[in-house]
């Protein structure tokens, strides 16, 4: 089989990019900070900060494709060490679309639909970026560079993700359903909406882009819907106690990071290349008994 690098494996995304991948490919996946082991993946330990490195491990391994979904993805995180971030979210990922260019293979990228500023939703591929927190500046500095270096990257602009955990990093759902099984209160926004997907439905998108997309896709969920509204169709589906869960807005919770209020992705361009979310309902059914 052909060998797929995929960075950040041990991440939500990429850990479960490596489930769905690895039916077709040979993967080998990098982790930095989290090792990690998964059954039937080849797990390195790379800092792709170290640009040595990185060329290191495409001589040795000579991979047929890279998908990168390795980053610092908390806005506050980012917000509160801008240099930190920087390196892995912007120097390492123009660095590995210049080494897909060297080997011209083919290559993906996570981008956020925090790249927008939430006034203008739904977004499509082409709309103007105007992100309002420092992560969002970095995965456009990123997207911008990598095109630049390698014109042929499909950057795939990623909606909020739910779903399986990965051993070392889980998905925003979890602590959701944590907290309401403990029944202690959840308060979630009702001004903040995304178009939700489940990793699994991301990791096929992604390597759909993969053969399929030159240049920005949006890899989005068929439905456009707030955080307290996902809270309570979550209750539904996996009949949780709903006593604790709350409403609030954006404006009654301190972050360092900014937030938009609206970055729900028209993902059109995908849905008619084959990518094929199911409803948010159906996405949670199939995960009850999983999480």
């Amino acid at each position: 089989m052909k060998k797929l690098l995929v960075t950040g494996a041990s991440g939500f995304l990429g850990w479960n990019l490596c489930q769905i991948a690895k039916q077709e490919w040979d993967i080998y996946g990098t982790s930095f900070s989290h090792a990690i082991e998964i059954p039937d993946i080849i797990s390195l330990n790379v800092d792709l900060r170290d640009f040595e490195e990185l060329k290191r491990i495409f001589q040795e391994i000579q991979p047929d494709a890279v998908i990168h979904t390795a980053a610092q993805s908390s806005p506050n995180v980012c917000q509160r060490n801008p240099e930190e971030s920087h390196a892995i979210n912007v120097t390492a990922s123009c660095n590995l679309a210049g080494l897909c260019a060297d080997y011209s293979i083919p290559c993906a990228f996570t981008s956020t639909d925090l790249v927008f500023n939430g006034l203008n939703a739904p977004y499509k591929e082409t709309d103007s970026v105007s992100p309002v927190n420092l992560y969002g500046e970095q995965k456009v500095m990123a997207e911008e560079g990598m095109l630049d270096r390698y014109p042929m990257t499909a950057v795939c602009r990623m909606p909020l993700m739910f779903g399986v955990a990965a051993p070392p990093a889980q998905s925003f759902m979890q602590p959701f359903i944590q907290t309401l099984r403990e029944e202690k209160e959840l308060s979630l926004f009702t001004d903040e909406f995304r178009t939700p997907a489940s990793g699994t439905t991301a990791a096929k998108g992604l390597l759909l882009a993969l053969e399929r997309v030159n240049g920005r896709i949006h890899l989005g969920g068929k439905e456009r819907m707030s955080r307290y509204d996902f809270g309570q169709l979550l209750v539904e589906v996996f009949e949780l106690p709903s006593e604790g869960l709350k409403g609030c807005r954006q404006a009654d919770v301190k972050m360092a990071a900014s937030r938009p209020p609206d970055v729900s992705l028209d993902s059109s361009m995908a849905f008619n290349l084959g990518y094929a979310p199911l409803s948010l309902r159906e996405e949670l059914e199939a995960l009850r008994g999983k999480v």
